[in-house]
């Protein structure tokens, strides 16, 4: 869904400059389906030049409701669409602004048509909107006036779709779409029906077979990107066999990685194979020595044991640990980097508590290695995760047990539940492993999720 916007100010300085007229038109990427017009009064003086280039005059503002009147009618008009204008820098930029007066966080994606119009419809002498939109056979009796100049923005705007196989990726709107190469079973139409929702989407080549498992917060976006013009071999070889596309929505991004984690390695796609290899080749483990010290190390991940943390390579873990032990206070001797018999550099330099040597105890040094075992695991032994579901009826359950990973499924919003027990009835079990651990620890320390119920 696409809101194509103008607007007419008092000047062009976004400090100074104030809205006296919006136009938007909500489009859903075949023809205008809402809109929304209005004079504004900017609560301040319009000049002369502004007035002469518009036609808007001060008399005629005086009784426009000021923009915190009609806010909600643009944050309405506006909600889940992609922000689009001729110049949408200036357009998106005093919008923002106005909001932000009004203490509200205006955002949305944006796609400027003069820089797609370069794109798609190279060799005009100028991009202005009075310049293009004549070339283009597109008439505009209200240059100036924000519905006239949405309105021609429109049909540019629908000229630019048709172009570009009627499929824009938000996230890229600049990126070429071509229909060259896509296997004769895919049609543009199936691309455009996916959702632009969370969840996992499936490449299936002729015969039905998987060869690729991927997950996105747009799957639509995503196989645009995917199939759209891939430069590389691996690309070009997947768009020309992806013959279908299906998906699994999740409405939770978690689900959504968790998912596609474990059909990766069950299904072992062809094109999938990067995400086979497991990206956690090094792990952190932990045992207690004679001494009865808690002793951290690194060594390669072989999926006998759950790690506390992975790592790409062996380097990356000494700098993650390095960095864990200056903020823990820890001994660089007892995490395995540092050799010696008696005891650490760092001991030296007093900047070791001396574990290394008995000079601390082992109760107060595993204290602290308790400490960051704790950072780096899900904080809990027994722990709910509910997060978005697949619509407001439902919420999404991710369950930890006994410092591993149960399962997740989903449960209706109002459902009655007396006993944290109880979610496990509503869950698909999985195994747990280190890349399942990764996945929910980071989730967990970006505070994605809807809400945490320890138990």
């Amino acid at each position: 869904m696409y809101v194509i916007v103008d607007i007419e100010t008092t000047g062009g300085n976004l400090k100074n400059g104030k809205i006296t007229e919006i136009a938007i038109y909500r489009h859903d990427g075949e023809k205008v389906v809402d809109e929304f017009v209005s004079l504004v009064n900017p609560e301040s003086y319009i000049p002369p030049f502004i007035t002469s280039l518009t036609g808007i005059t001060n008399e005629m503002v005086e009784s426009a409701p000021p923009f915190y009147q009609i806010a909600k009618d643009v944050v309405a008009i506006c909600k889940g669409a992609v922000f689009v204008a001729h110049n949408a820098g200036f357009d998106y930029n005093f919008i923002k602004e106005e909001f932000k007066n009004l203490g509200y966080d205006f955002e949305m994606p944006t796609i400027c048509t003069v820089k797609l119009s370069r794109k798609l419809l190279p060799g005009h002498e100028s991009y202005s909107l009075g310049k293009i939109c004549p070339e283009l056979g597109i008439g505009n009796d209200a240059r100036h006036r924000a519905a006239g100049d949405a309105l021609a923005t429109v049909q540019l705007f629908e000229i630019l779709l048709q172009k570009n196989n009627g499929l824009l990726n938000p996230e890229d709107p600049y990126k070429e779409f071509s229909a060259n190469g896509l296997h004769p079973g895919l049609t543009i139409e199936h691309i455009k029906s996916l959702p632009t929702r969370v969840g996992v989407y499936y490449m299936h080549n002729e015969n039905g077979e998987l060869i690729y498992i991927g997950k996105s917060k747009n799957i639509r976006n995503r196989i645009i990107t995917h199939l759209g013009n891939p430069k590389t071999k691996k690309g070009i070889e997947m768009k020309q066999n992806a013959a279908d596309i299906s998906y699994f929505l999740t409405g939770s991004e978690l689900v959504a990685l968790l998912k596609e984690s474990h059909e990766i390695k069950a299904e072992k796609p062809r094109y999938n194979r990067a995400q086979r290899r497991s990206k956690s080749k090094i792990g952190l483990y932990h045992y207690t020595d004679r001494r009865g010290y808690v002793r951290l190390m690194l060594k390669p991940n072989t999926g006998v044991e759950i790690p506390h943390a992975t790592f790409e390579t062996n380097q990356e873990g000494r700098e993650r640990l390095f960095q864990w032990i200056e903020e823990f206070e820890l001994c660089q001797q007892l995490c395995g980097l540092y050799e010696g018999k008696h005891g650490c550099f760092q001991y030296q330099l007093k900047t070791c508590k001396g574990a290394c040597v008995g000079a601390e105890s082992d109760e107060h040094y595993n204290r602290r290695v308790v400490q960051l075992l704790n950072k780096l695991s899900y904080g809990h032994e027994n722990l709910v995760i509910l997060d978005k579901g697949r619509n407001d009826a439902e919420m999404a359950v991710v369950i930890i047990e006994n410092g591993s990973y149960l399962g997740w499924g989903y449960i209706e919003e109002d459902a009655c539940i007396e006993s944290p027990q109880q979610f496990k009835d509503h869950i698909t079990f999985y195994d747990d492993n280190g890349d399942t651990r990764s996945i929910i620890s980071n989730y967990l320390r970006h505070k994605k999720y809807k809400k945490l119920i320890p138990y």
